[in-house]
């Protein structure tokens, strides 16, 4: 909602214009009237206004001297000129002030609507872009209701880069006014902007550049910042730049701040670091985790439960003891969750599991302690196992029966793997292991073995019966290929079989 000013020394034209607004059902709110100038001013100093009415000839200060003055207090600020035909110089006048319009008077609906609808547009249009520089920090939602005052854009900012230490509570005094207030005190009334993230365990911190002027930046500053935070209760690790940038870098700058504190980042103790130093990537912890990651997928993939958890819990009873990076925690138990589903999502019952949802947990790390995320990791761990011991045990041989059932109902049809997922709710490539291992032939010899001997049966009942018939019914639709096929499942050729066949009277 914009905030807007009317000054009119006419009393009855200031309720007309009030009136006016009030039911445009345009985005503008009154929020105060005046019937001077003097006053109108004093009203700018002290409220934030969007856009001023003003009338030209008012007692104390007129309009032109207003537009003047208002304009040094908010430099973006929209002005609508009202005037009389015998003040159209003023008007032109008015031109050189920045004034967006101009209402005649006597103001009717009409013009008054067209007027404001052009000011609203022109308002929204810059208050879009400002709240742009927000984009992909913020939640959308949350920069769109965002207002910034034109003194922001004038100077260029720091920033810091602040993030919740893993698996600690978080508390009430996680609260942006809050923590402005206490920054506020510890550096003397600097001003300070907070904004909260996309991510809620993170906040991003603001202030002008003139801040390492009066304040001799450097770490001990990052740790009185910290001190803060401490003083709240709150356990944090930053980063920060001591490079300023102007307002329209801020989205790089915090991505590369962000990125950077993600990539130090230890649940053992809170780090304080600043990005324009050299930093030192632990490249050692990345490969020790893709080496221990394809090491426990194999045993999820051999369902080798009891060697999985004991190795497990002693692997992360090591990691409480050393400063292993958050990602590299993260990146480990994202590999777990993802070779599990790997092992699992050829089952239907897989994709509902509630299960799945303790998962996401997991990768969010909500545990308010390191002991509470070992044992919910161990916990899910062993019920995956548990879901795939069940199933591989009892419900192997079962599939393969119905399989095999399915296949002998259709041997007068074709019948793909693509098929036999859809109607048993498996993957292809669980359907193949699973044909492999009851029948010790891949899905395909299976399935020709079971239409030859089909074959063979309707040869030895119905000798009458021609070889392009047979192929037909049995859907090899090639009478060349079902011969080669026969031949090779048989020793022979289809006519040499038949040929074969005792001559019984029943024959004749």
């Amino acid at each position: 909602m914009f905030q807007a000013l009317i000054a009119e020394d006419s009393k009855p034209i200031l309720r007309n214009l009030k009136a006016l607004l009030q039911t445009s059902g345009l985005p503008i709110q009154v929020a105060a009237v005046a019937t001077n100038g003097e006053e109108a001013l004093e009203i700018c100093h002290h409220n934030a206004i969007d856009i001023l009415i003003t009338d030209i000839r008012m007692p104390k200060m007129d309009g032109l001297t207003l537009i003047d003055q208002a304009k040094k207090i908010n430099a973006k600020l929209k002005v609508v000129l009202i005037s009389g035909y015998n003040d159209f110089e003023y008007t032109r006048k008015a031109i050189n002030l920045q004034v967006c319009d101009y209402l005649l008077k006597p103001v009717e609906r009409s013009q008054m609507m067209e007027v404001m609808e052009r000011v609203v547009i022109q308002l929204i249009e810059e208050h879009h872009t400002e709240s742009s520089v927000f984009d992909g920090i913020m939640d959308q939602s949350a920069s769109r209701l965002m207002k910034l005052e034109p003194v922001f854009f004038e100077q260029s900012k720091l920033l810091w880069v602040v993030r919740k230490q893993i698996f600690t509570p978080l508390s009430d005094h996680w609260d942006s006014g809050i923590i402005k207030m206490r920054l506020t005190e510890a550096f003397e009334g600097h001003p300070f902007w907070l904004f909260p993230t996309q991510d809620p365990l993170q906040l991003l911190i603001l202030t002008n550049a003139s801040f390492i002027e009066g304040h001799n930046y450097n770490l001990n500053t990052l740790e009185k910042i910290h001190n803060c935070f401490v003083a709240l209760g709150l356990d944090v690790s930053i980063a920060c730049s001591s490079r300023s940038v102007v307002p329209k870098k801020i989205p790089e700058s915090y991505r590369e701040i962000s990125q950077t504190l993600m990539e130090q980042l230890n649940f053992s103790k809170p780090i304080l670091l600043d990005v324009s130093l050299p930093q030192h990537i632990q490249q050692s912890s990345k490969e020790e985790i893709n080496r221990l990651s394809d090491n426990y997928s194999g045993m999820i993939q051999r369902l080798q439960k009891d060697r999985f958890l004991l190795q497990l819990s002693e692997q992360l009873s090591k990691w409480q003891q050393a400063d292993l990076p958050v990602a590299q925690l993260e990146r480990f138990v994202s590999r777990l969750v993802g070779a599990f589903e790997s092992s699992a999502n050829q089952h239907i019952e897989w994709k509902n599991w509630a299960v799945l949802e303790q998962a996401r947990k997991l990768k969010l790390f909500d545990q308010t302690s390191y002991t509470d995320f070992c044992s919910e990791l161990l916990a899910f761990s062993g019920e995956c196992f548990d879901f795939l011991l069940t199933f591989n045990k009892k419900s192997g041989n079962k599939l393969f029966i119905k399989i095999d059932e399915h296949l002998r109902t259709n041997l007068y049809a074709q019948v793909s793997m693509s098929d036999l997922s859809t109607k048993f709710h498996v993957s292809s490539s669980y359907i193949s292991r699973i044909v492999k291992k009851y029948s010790q032939n891949t899905f395909v010899h299976h399935y020709l073995d079971l239409k030859i001997r089909e074959a063979r049966r309707l040869m030895e009942t119905n000798p009458d019966m021609k070889i392009k018939e047979l192929s037909d019914a049995l859907y090899f639709h090639d009478q060349h290929y079902f011969s080669k096929v026969f031949k090779e499942y048989v020793g022979c050729s289809p006519s040499e079989y038949k040929a074969a066949i005792p001559f019984t009277p029943q024959d004749v």
